[in-house]
C-alpha cells in the first residue's frame, strides 16, 4: 500500500496541484492536513473523478482534515473519542483492513500559552486513544502534520529553536511518548543521517 500525507494549506488553493499529483503519483491512500473548508464545501467530484473515494472532517476557515482513498473506507471516526475537542484535528477509518489515521497536531502559538498547553494534551490525548483501541502489533498507520521535531537531527539551527513551540523540550518528550507507544517513524527509518525535515 502507498501511502502519502500532505498539509495542503487550502484545497481550494491547492486542488489543481493535488490532482495532478494524483495523476502522477498514484498513491492508495492519501492523508490530507488543513483542509480549511467545511466538509459540504470539499471538492468531493473532482476527487472522484481522479479515482478516490474521500473521507472529510472539515472545518470553516482553518483545521480540518481528510483521507483519500481508491478502496472504500470503512469505520471512519472523527475526534479523538473521549476529548473534547471543537477543532477538526483528527479522522481515521479503515482501509484494506489497516487502521489509517491523518492528523493535524496543535502548533501551539507560544510556549506556555493556553494554545500551548492545548497542544500538549492534544499530543497525549492522541496517545491514550491508540492504547485504548490498539496493540502495538496491529496495523496502524499515522499520518500527518504534528508540527514537532524529534530531535537535532530535525533542525537546521537547533539551538535557536529551542524554545519554540515546534522544538520545545516538552514537545519532543510527548512526540517520543506517541511514538515509544511501539509506532515506527519511517521517514526517519528511511533518512537516519537527518538534513531532511519532515515536520
Amino acid at each position: 500500500m502507498k501511502i502519502a500525507t500532505w498539509n495542503v494549506n487550502s484545497i481550494r488553493s491547492r486542488l489543481d496541484r493535488l490532482l495532478a499529483w494524483l495523476g502522477n503519483a498514484q498513491p492508495d491512500v492519501v492523508c490530507l492536513q488543513e483542509l480549511k473548508v467545511t466538509d459540504e464545501a470539499f471538492p468531493y467530484e473532482p476527487i472522484q473523478q481522479a479515482g478516490y473515494h474521500a473521507t472529510v472532517f472539515g472545518q470553516k476557515t482553518y483545521n480540518g482534515v481528510a483521507i483519500l482513498s481508491r478502496r472504500e473506507p470503512a469505520n471512519a471516526q472523527r475526534g479523538i473519542s473521549g476529548f473534547d475537542d471543537l477543532e477538526a484535528r483528527f479522522l481515521a477509518a479503515e482501509i484494506d483492513r489497516t487502521w489509517i489515521a491523518s492528523v493535524y497536531v496543535p502548533n501551539g502559538q507560544v510556549v506556555g500559552s493556553e494554545k500551548y498547553a492545548y497542544k500538549l494534551r492534544w499530543m497525549r490525548r492522541l496517545r491514550e486513544h491508540l492504547e485504548s483501541r490498539f496493540q502495538p502489533l496491529d496495523r496502524v498507520v499515522l499520518c500527518g502534520d504534528f508540527n514537532a521535531a524529534r530531535d537535532e537531527l530535525d533542525v537546521a539551527y537547533p539551538a535557536q529553536w529551542a524554545n519554540s513551540v515546534l522544538f520545545h523540550e516538552a514537545v519532543r518528550e510527548n512526540l517520543e511518548h506517541l511514538l515509544a507507544w511501539g509506532l515506527v517513524d519511517v521517514f526517519r527509518k528511511h533518512h537516519p543521517e537527518g538534513g531532511l525535515y519532515s515536520w
